[in-house]
C-alpha cells in the first residue's frame, strides 16, 4: 500500500482543462475525421481527411466560449453546431461549409433556443428544426434548407411539447402534456394533428414511456414503454394497426441506447445500464463486431459515430484507470487504429478504480451507487480502507438523472486529494424503472435526502468514512442537496459545496425558463404545487432558505450569473439570509457562465477554491489557488477569508 502523501498531485489543469481532443466523429461518407480541440485555448471543430489524419485544420474560430458539441450534415458537406451566449442557453444553429470554410448563422434570432427535430438519409439537403422565437414557450417547426439557409414554416405550435418526424421529414406525432401529469401522443397527417390521442400516459409513466423513432420506411415505431410494468421495455409498434411486440426488457433497469440498421432503421442491438452498461446484440454481424471489440478493449466502450455504409465506426474506450481513448474501427478489415487519447497528460497518473455498490435505504430501497477510494486506502486484497477516511458525498443534478460507472474527473480529483468519494442514485433518479422515480415524488429534502444520509451511514458502518469528516457537494439538484444537508441535518456534514443549486423551491418554480412551461405540471406533481395551500406549504418547508439560520458548518457557493434554470437570486437569497445572521459563507460568482461552468479557466478556478476549502474542512491535500482566480472571471462576492490562499483577483 502506498502512502497517499507520497503520490503526486494530479494537476487540476490535467483533469479540468481543455482536452487535447474530444468528440471524435467520421463524416457520413467516410471521407473526413472530425473532433474538438483547442484553438488559441478555446475548443473548436477540426477536421482531417480520413486517409490523412495528420493533415488537420480548424473549421471554426470561436474565441471565447468553447464549442461543446457538433454534428455532420447528412450530405457530409458541412458541419453544424449550436452555441449560446455566456451560458444563457439561448442556442443558435451555425453551419461551416467544408470546401469554402465559410461560417454562417442559420437561425439569426435573439432570445431563441433552437431544437433539431428531424434529419433524413433520403432528403440530405434539409433538416427539421424547432424555433421558439414567436412564443418562448413553444417551438414552431421549420424546414431548413442547408444549401441556401432558407427557412419554411411547417407547423405553428401553440400547445405541444415535442414532435416526431420520419425519414421523409414528415411530422408523424405531436406530444402534449396532459392533466394527469403525463403526456398525450397524437398522430399527425399532412401537417394536421388528430383530435384524440392514440396513446396517453399519467405521471407514473411520464419519464419512462415515449417514442424511440421510426424505421426508415415509417411503418414501425419503436417505444420505450413502462406501461403495465416497472422498467421501460423496448417495443415495436405497427404504425397502421397499432399492434405492438416486445423487443427487449430488463428486470432492474430501463432499456437504454440502441444500434440501428443504417438502411432500414431496425434495432440491431440494445444496451442496459444498471450498475454498469451491458450490450445485447439482436443482429449476428453486429454481435460479432461488439464481441471483437470487447475482446480487445479493457473497460467500457461505445460507438460515437458511423459511416452511412456502417463499415467504419468511431469507438471510444474508457479503460477506467487510464485516460479515455478513441479509435477508428474498420469492420471489414477488422482493424482498430488509434485516433487520439483525450487527455494524454493523465497517462501514468495515479487514477483509481471505481467500485459499483448497492446500498440499502432505511425503507429497503436499493440504491445503485459508486465509490472511489484514494490509493492509500487500496490494499491488494480489499475494497475497503484500513482506517476510516474523510469522504465527499458527490450528489448528481436533475434530480431526474443518474450517476454512472466509469471515468469521472471529480472522483479522480477528490480521491487524489485523499478523500473517499461516494455518488448515490437516490430515489427519483432515472434509469431504474418508474417505481424508483415515483418513490421520489414530493420527497425533495425528505426521503430523497434520507437516502443520502443512509449512504453516509453505510460508508461509516463499512469503515470507509470518518463520521466527523464527510462533506456534501453537488450541482443543480446536487447543490440543493448540499444546502438541505447543512440546514435540515446541520450536524451530519462537516461542510457543504453548492454549485448553482436552488435555495427556495417557490422562487425556483416561479422563474423556470418559458420553454419548460408546457411540462410545469410534472414539476408541481413531483415537487409541490405552489398554486395550492398544501403544495405551497410543502415547498416552503423543503426550501433551505427558510432554515438558513440552522447552518453551523462551512458553506461554499458557486453560481453562474446568467443561469436560466436556477437564477442567480437562488444563491443571492441564501447568502443574504446567512449574512443577516452573521453565519459565514463563501460565495463565488461567474458573470460569463450559466447553469454550470463551461469555460475551463472558470471550472479550474472554482475547483481550486473547492479543494482548498475542503482541505480546511476535511484535512486533505490541495494545490495552491495561485493565479487561477485572476485567469478566470470569478468574482469573490464574500467569504474569501474562509478559503486558504483565496484573495480578491
Amino acid at each position: 500500500m502506498t502512502d497517499n502523501a507520497e503520490l503526486p498531485l494530479i494537476p487540476r489543469e490535467h483533469l479540468f482543462g481543455n482536452p487535447e481532443r474530444a468528440g471524435g466523429q467520421i463524416s457520413p461518407d467516410g471521407k473526413w475525421l472530425s473532433w474538438l480541440a483547442p484553438l488559441d485555448g478555446v475548443l473548436n471543430i477540426w477536421i482531417a481527411p480520413s486517409h490523412q489524419p495528420d493533415d488537420a485544420r480548424a473549421m471554426t474560430h470561436s474565441g471565447d466560449r468553447p464549442i461543446s458539441s457538433y454534428t455532420w450534415s447528412p450530405k457530409s458537406d458541412s458541419l453544424l453546431y449550436i452555441q449560446d451566449k455566456d451560458g444563457d442557453e439561448n442556442y443558435l444553429l451555425y453551419q461551416v461549409n467544408l470546401q469554402t470554410g465559410k461560417e454562417r448563422t442559420l437561425t439569426l434570432f435573439e432570445d431563441t433556443r433552437v431544437q433539431i427535430v428531424g434529419t433524413s438519409r433520403r432528403l440530405r439537403d434539409r433538416i427539421l428544426i424547432g424555433l421558439n422565437n414567436r412564443d418562448a414557450r413553444f417551438h414552431d417547426i421549420w424546414m431548413l434548407n442547408l444549401d441556401d439557409g432558407e427557412l419554411s414554416k411547417v407547423f405553428e405550435n401553440d400547445s405541444y411539447a415535442g414532435f416526431l418526424a420520419d425519414d421523409d421529414l414528415n411530422l408523424r406525432m405531436a406530444i402534449r402534456p396532459n392533466e394527469a401529469g403525463g403526456q398525450d401522443f397524437f398522430r399527425m397527417n399532412d401537417g394536421r394533428v388528430e383530435e384524440e390521442p392514440f396513446v396517453a400516459t399519467d405521471l407514473d409513466d411520464a419519464l419512462t414511456t415515449g417514442p424511440a423513432g421510426f424505421t426508415r420506411d415509417g411503418k414501425t415505431l419503436y417505444w420505450l414503454d413502462s406501461r403495465d410494468r416497472d422498467t421501460a421495455a423496448l417495443t415495436a409498434m405497427d404504425w397502421e394497426t397499432g399492434a405492438t411486440t416486445q423487443v427487449a426488457e430488463h428486470e432492474k433497469a430501463d432499456i437504454g441506447g440502441t444500434i440501428r440498421d443504417r438502411d432500414t432503421g431496425e434495432v440491431q442491438a440494445y444496451s442496459v445500464e444498471y450498475l454498469t452498461t451491458e450490450w445485447t446484440a439482436l443482429d449476428e454481424e453486429i454481435g460479432r463486431s461488439l464481441h471483437w471489440l470487447g475482446a480487445r478493449l479493457e473497460g467500457d466502450f461505445g460507438i460515437s459515430s458511423r459511416t452511412d455504409d456502417n463499415r467504419i465506426w468511431i469507438v471510444w474506450n474508457d479503460p477506467l484507470t487510464e485516460p479515455t481513448r478513441t479509435y477508428v474501427y474498420d469492420r471489414d478489415e477488422e482493424t482498430l487504429v488509434d485516433f487520439y487519447t483525450g487527455r494524454p497528460q493523465l497517462e501514468g497518473a495515479p487514477l483509481q478504480p471505481m467500485q459499483a455498490v448497492e446500498i440499502r435505504a432505511r425503507d429497503g430501497l436499493v440504491l445503485p451507487s459508486y465509490l472511489t477510494l484514494p490509493q492509500i486506502a487500496n490494499a491488494a486484497d480489499t475494497k475497503r480502507p484500513t482506517s476510516p477516511l474523510p469522504m465527499v458525498l458527490l450528489v448528481h443534478g436533475g434530480p431526474w438523472a443518474r450517476d454512472s460507472y466509469g471515468y469521472n474527473a471529480y472522483h479522480q480529483w477528490l480521491a487524489n486529494r485523499g478523500y473517499a468519494v461516494l455518488s448515490v442514485n437516490f430515489r427519483g433518479s432515472t434509469g431504474f424503472g418508474k417505481r424508483f422515480i415515483e418513490a421520489g415524488n414530493l420527497e425533495w429534502g425528505a426521503r430523497m435526502q434520507d437516502d443520502l444520509i443512509d449512504a453516509v451511514d453505510w460508508a461509516v458502518d463499512e469503515g470507509i468514512a470518518h463520521p466527523d469528516k464527510v462533506a456534501i457537494m453537488g450541482g443543480s439538484y446536487g447543490g440543493y442537496a448540499a444546502l438541505a444537508g447543512l440546514t435540515f441535518t446541520p450536524e451530519t456534514f462537516a461542510c457543504g459545496i453548492d454549485i448553482v443549486g436552488p435555495s427556495n423551491l417557490e422562487t425556483l418554480l416561479e422563474t423556470i425558463p418559458p420553454y419548460w412551461e408546457p411540462v410545469i405540471r410534472q414539476f408541481h406533481d413531483r415537487m409541490g404545487n405552489p398554486n395550492t395551500e398544501e403544495g405551497l406549504a410543502l415547498l416552503k418547508e423543503r426550501s433551505p432558505l427558510h432554515s438558513a439560520e440552522k447552518i453551523k458548518r462551512p458553506l461554499l457557493i458557486g453560481q453562474g450569473a446568467n443561469d436560466p434554470r436556477v437564477n442567480k437570486a437562488e444563491s443571492d437569497q441564501i447568502v443574504a439570509a446567512m449574512q443577516a445572521k452573521d453565519i459565514a459563507v463563501t460565495y463565488i460568482l461567474f458573470p460569463d457562465e450559466g447553469h454550470g461552468f463551461a469555460k475551463p479557466e472558470n471550472s479550474i478556478a472554482f475547483n481550486a477554491i473547492t479543494e482548498n476549502f475542503l482541505a480546511n474542512c476535511l484535512g486533505g491535500r490541495a494545490e495552491p489557488v495561485n493565479a487561477t482566480i485572476e485567469a478566470s472571471s470569478a468574482q469573490v462576492v464574500t467569504g474569501e477569508e474562509f478559503v486558504r490562499g483565496l484573495t480578491q483577483g
